[in-house]
């Protein structure tokens, strides 16, 4: 529902209240959840493994104590540290999970039943130490949330009658009256009910200026107020409005463990039975049980079970810094097997941002001061039609007077009074289904877009636009094939057909889908994911059903918290050339994972040789393992750091 009520003569901005304590904002994250609860449990394996290492050391060539003594810090570690880890491992054992950290847990039970109790504790350090650098890998990618999180205010100012009182954002419902202050920034979404001002959104919207706000217009939670204090009407709860929204996207793509282990998956399947080969025959011809072991703890596939997951870790942090949120990190690895990427068009290939072309006038109008009245009107809506209807009057250096009464209702189009005239902004199919004086004047259907304006209920003129294609668009599509493998490259659209023809011949598609409803849309990508891994791109609501059905949906700029919540990936700005950063950002990630994951096992396949001859012992094998980790590691780390070239356009 709009509220409509005008700025009450005379008065001013509400007068700040005394400050009072700030509420702390509720936790992003729970630091006792069970993902933390296992992050924080391996930090500490890890660490309590590295002192009783070093304490067995200092025992047995400083202190010189007897074995019994020097091995009593590697039974602790083992007991403490070990069996959660064989927990673990049994419980994926049980579920018929067969990873290729299978090895490290062999390779445990192993030492222990042998008496190698070091090289026992230094496997339970290699595990261990692994998720810790995992979970540090993690934090650090977590640092855009952080400033979402930091920048969003603890408290509101509710208006209360007479009074302000300031109220934590979990206690404001819909409804609430809240004044917002100069350069405050708005806590919740709504609509404005007093006041008139600018705020700034391109926080949010990538926008690059401020919106003008009056009475009945809407507010988004996270904008920057200016100068003048406004009262709004909350329409949502904190919980509920656009940044929250915008930080859960975020918050789920970087708190998740990455689940991309296929890529690792298919290499252990290969690596580990491998392993167990060499390290059975090993034993077999030499009757020394030792080298079974030894085999095993240099195969230890630690380059799988750490490489892959930070590089694809960083790979999500260096798309985090780019404006790019990997909400699911499985489309890192999809996106380069998608061989069919089908387009939305408004807003995707399109800037958006239509300009208007035609200015058809009624009978008993006058065209300026019909462009005046609607551009008056149209300040106050965020539409792309508007800024280009906007842009005109800028261009006729036309004044502009005020606008009251604004409304914008869903489907209903735009409406206020101007200079005492009442005008209703909307669509050609509204003017007739509401029988509007003077709707038989209405000229014929052409292409491009339209509005209708109508003026003291008697229709007044159309206005007509051309959204000019993005400049990178041609060539984005045109490098698609070369450069990224795809075989085929459509347009999906719910506009008309001499539109979207209009727009493919501009930037190089042959194939288009016109008048499209979002369950057509649906189905036909349903039918292409069925022939070829798909690439969906698109920025409105009406693109999120078709986004989810795709292999990888990727949502173009935050004009829908649905579209983002359906998207694997979302660009956060409206510019193609995010799109050609993030398959990039994917193809250096899966080859620093390779030359990780590849490189790690061929030299754990050296020492295995090594060790299956007598030239390594367990202990020595477990050290050699140790710097192959570190190398993979080091390597796999390159994929959190931008490299010279990030796209080709």
């Amino acid at each position: 529902m709009n509220t409509t009520l005008e700025h009450p003569p005379g008065s001013g901005p509400a007068k700040r209240p005394e400050p009072k304590p700030k509420q702390a904002p509720p936790p992003t994250r729970a630091w006792y959840s069970p993902s933390n609860l296992w992050i924080r449990k391996s930090t500490v394996i890890a660490v309590f493994s590295v002192v009783a290492i070093l304490s067995h050391l200092v025992l047995r060539f400083g202190v010189r104590t007897t074995p019994a003594t020097f091995h009593i810090p590697l039974l602790v570690t083992l007991v403490l540290g070990g069996l959660p880890l064989l927990y673990d491992l049994l419980r994926k054992l049980l579920k018929r999970e067969f990873g290729s950290d299978l090895l490290g847990g062999i390779s445990i039970i192993t030492s222990v039943l042998l008496g190698e109790y070091l090289a026992g504790s230094i496997i339970v350090l290699m595990l261990s130490g692994g998720e810790a650098l995992e979970s540090y890998a993690l934090r650090s990618a977590s640092s855009v949330l952080a400033a979402l999180a930091k920048r969003m205010p603890s408290i509101a100012h509710q208006k209360r009658g007479a009074d302000i009182v300031d109220v934590g954002l979990a206690e404001i419902a819909v409804g609430d009256m809240l004044v917002i202050y100069p350069h405050d920034i708005c806590p919740v979404d709504g609509v404005v009910i007093e006041g008139h001002g600018v705020m700034d959104e391109s926080y949010l919207t990538g926008e690059p200026f401020q919106i003008t706000k009056t009475s009945g217009s809407n507010v988004i939670s996270g904008a920057i107020n200016g100068e003048s204090a406004l009262t709004i009407s909350a329409t949502q709860r904190a919980a509920d409005s656009r940044y929250a929204k915008i930080m859960e996207v975020m918050r789920e793509s970087e708190s998740k463990r990455p689940q991309l282990q296929r890529l690792g998956d298919r290499l252990g399947a290969i690596y580990t039975p491998v392993a167990l080969a060499v390290a059975i025959l090993a034993w077999a011809i030499s009757g020394e049980a030792v080298r079974f072991l030894a085999v095993l703890v240099i195969a230890t596939p630690c380059p799988l079970l750490l490489a892959i997951p930070i590089a694809i870790i960083g790979s999500i942090s260096l798309c985090a810094r780019r404006a790019i949120i990997v909400k699911s990190p499985v489309v890192l690895e999809q996106i380069a097997e998608c061989r069919t990427a089908i387009f939305d068009k408004t807003g995707t290939l399109t800037y958006g941002e239509p300009k208007l072309t035609e200015q058809l006038i009624a009978p008993g109008f006058e065209q300026k001061e019909v462009l005046m009245l609607v551009a008056s009107l149209e300040r106050y809506s965020k539409h792309p039609l508007a800024r280009a209807i906007l842009a005109a009057a800028k261009e006729a250096n036309i004044q502009l007077p005020e606008a009251t009464e604004v409304g914008e209702q869903p489907g209903q189009g735009l409406r206020g009074k101007v200079s005492g005239h009442q005008l209703r902004i909307t669509s050609r199919n509204k003017l007739i289904e509401q029988k509007v004086a003077g709707a038989d004047q209405l000229p014929p259907v052409a292409g491009g877009l339209e509005c209708v304006v109508v003026i003291d209920e008697r229709y007044a003129a159309a206005l007509r636009f051309r959204d000019a294609p993005r400049a990178e668009s041609r060539s984005f599509v045109k490098h698609l094939g070369p450069k990224h493998q795809f075989q085929r490259v459509m347009i999906m659209s719910g506009d008309r057909e001499s539109e979207v023809r209009y727009l493919a011949e501009q930037v190089g598609i042959t194939e288009i889908h016109a008048q499209q409803s979002p369950e057509q849309k649906l189905a036909l990508v349903r039918a292409e994911t069925a022939k070829a891994k798909t690439l969906y791109v698109g920025d409105g609501i009406n693109d999120a059903p078709a986004m989810m059905a795709a292999t990888v949906g990727m949502a173009i700029g935050q004009n829908s918290d649905v579209t983002a919540e359906a998207a694997g990936v979302v660009i956060m700005d409206n510019s193609l050339e995010k799109v050609d950063e993030f398959m990039h950002i994917s193809r250096r990630m899966r080859v620093i994972a390779l030359q990780s994951a590849v490189g790690g096992m061929a030299l754990s396949v050296i020492g295995m040789v090594f060790a299956a001859t007598g030239h390594l012992t367990p202990v020595a094998g477990a050290i050699t393992q140790e710097v192959i980790d570190v190398l993979a590691v080091l390597n796999a780390l390159r994929a959190a750091f931008p490299p010279k070239v990030i796209h080709d356009l």
